[in-house]
């Protein structure tokens, strides 16, 4: 589940608790978790609701305006069934303390080599020290041009990239990604 940036500086304020979205089925259920760019939300409740039930209160309450501007936003998508989501902020992404333990030891380091020889491995290819090595050259590396270098098809090596996310060696950007301080100290310690 995405949301546009001044929708998350509501959510960060504590403003913004609902979200509604069009969907053929929900990508997130009651009690899970979803890190976003401002941190961790938990999943209160996923209902499907009838768009005519929505109130100008649960629009503003989604960081709209009003209710208009939230029907507009749904109308873009046609298909499926309208679902309101309630969340709150639980903390800050865990993976973002992870990005910037840069301090390994040869534990922590052995540690992280055993699980990219697994995504190697899994994947019937070494791709994670290629990947590693091309992000560390150039801040901004786009996944279709890492994919590009490594014969990889892009939606494929970005699913992939998160796992090195999972571990703290890369963050995304804006545009393309680059290593953390982590990343790098993996890097310069091999």
């Amino acid at each position: 589940m995405l949301f546009r940036q001044n929708v998350l500086a509501g959510i960060a304020s504590g403003d913004v608790t609902l979200a509604f979205r069009r969907w053929t089925r929900p990508t997130v259920k009651a009690g899970g978790r979803l890190r976003t760019a401002i941190g961790v939300l938990a999943i209160d409740a996923v209902d499907e609701i009838e768009q005519g039930a929505i109130t100008d209160s649960d629009a503003r309450k989604a960081g709209f305006a009003g209710l208009g501007a939230l029907l507009k936003e749904l109308a873009a998508r046609p298909e499926g069934r309208c679902y309101r989501i309630a969340f709150h902020r639980i903390g800050d992404d865990p993976r973002i303390a992870l990005r910037e333990a840069a301090d390994l030891d040869r534990e922590g380091r052995a540690e992280i080599g055993r699980k990219l020889a697994r995504f190697d491995h899994s994947a019937g290819m070494a791709w994670t020290g290629s990947v590693l090595q091309l992000i560390a050259a150039r801040d901004g590396t786009t996944a279709a041009e890492l994919g590009a270098a490594i014969g990889m098809e892009k939606l494929k090596l970005k699913a992939r990239i998160r796992k090195l996310k999972e571990l703290g060696l890369t963050e995304s950007l804006e545009v393309g990604y680059r290593l953390s301080g982590r990343g790098r100290a993996y890097l310069d310690g091999d």
